[in-house]
């Protein structure tokens, strides 16, 4: 039975690929649609970055790629063996330009697609938060109205700069992560062994 690893349709997929191809490792080819893709003795689930370690943790898929922004905000029941390198970036809370931070007993609302993390941001700090939440667009928010600030992932800030915000405060880093489900651990571990050793290699080559 092949092993079935979880990718992310999103931006660690070109990453994941070049580590792939310099570990010598099959990867789907980067055109078509099918999101089950079998490839000389590995199957891959091509899914919404949220979604991966879902399909990992519920064993759906052996293993999987996710950015540990993502791992962060969904705390699955996973291993995470290795840090692959690749899709670098900043979690950050961002204001508009200018703009005081809300002191005292105010609430402060926040735009985000990582609500849990943005919670425990600013409650473990002592304010009271809002949530709303958004798939994307994020730093459309508080020009809007919508929210005071945002907490999302910042890789050169230019978005962020393009709509008037600015980083106030960082919040995690992240990068890319192999995660591999507790059951497929133990019971494929030559396999896992040998996929964490060819990564690991590739990554440091």
């Amino acid at each position: 039975m092949s092993l079935t690893i979880a990718l992310s349709k999103g931006k660690l997929l070109a990453g994941a690929e070049d580590l792939f191809r310099k570990a010598g490792m099959p990867f789907p080819a980067s055109e078509g649609r099918r999101l089950v893709v079998p490839v000389d003795g590995l199957r891959f689930l091509l899914v919404k970055d949220m979604d991966v370690p879902t399909y990992v943790e519920h064993g759906v898929a052996d293993c999987g790629i996710a950015g540990r922004d993502v791992l962060l905000e969904m705390e699955p029941d996973v291993y995470e063996p290795v840090d692959l390198g690749f899709g670098r970036c900043r979690l950050v809370v961002a204001r508009p330009r200018g703009a005081s931070a809300a002191t005292g007993a105010s609430t402060v609302r926040v735009a985000t697609k990582y609500p849990r993390v943005a919670s425990a941001h600013f409650l473990e700090r002592g304010r009271s938060v809002e949530v709303v939440r958004l798939a994307g667009s994020v730093e459309l928010a508080p020009g809007l109205g919508l929210a005071d600030c945002i907490v999302d992932v910042v890789e050169t800030g230019r978005t962020l700069e393009e709509n008037g915000l600015e980083v106030v405060e960082d919040v995690a880093v992240s990068s890319a992560r192999l995660i591999v489900n507790r059951a497929s651990y133990h019971a494929r571990r030559e396999e896992m062994s040998g996929l964490v050793r060819a990564l690991e290699k590739a990554r440091t080559a």
